[in-house]
């Protein structure tokens, strides 16, 4: 298997080009993983829960932040760790 990245445009083609199957999907990933709050407060349970959250969070941000790309909306540098 190539190490071939995808690159912001094959984001935008998924979720919104190819159709009302992409944007429902991206849509209910956004539903599902983005509307909580990831700060939990409370102990190290709550510190565990709130990583957790962050991490599904991050996904959905990082899926939006290639679609603005391909978009030609740049909100910040793409970091190393983003691509």
């Amino acid at each position: 298997m190539t190490d071939q990245r995808a690159t912001p445009q094959d984001y935008q083609y998924l979720f919104e080009l190819s159709g009302s199957v992409g944007e429902r999907v991206l849509n209910d990933l956004m539903r599902r993983f983005s509307t909580q709050d990831t700060y939990v407060r409370g102990g190290h349970e709550a510190e565990r829960e709130s990583c957790y959250r962050a991490g599904r969070r991050s996904v959905v941000e990082h899926l939006v932040k290639q679609i603005n790309l391909a978009n030609g909306v740049k909100d910040d540098p793409v970091s190393e760790s983003d691509e």
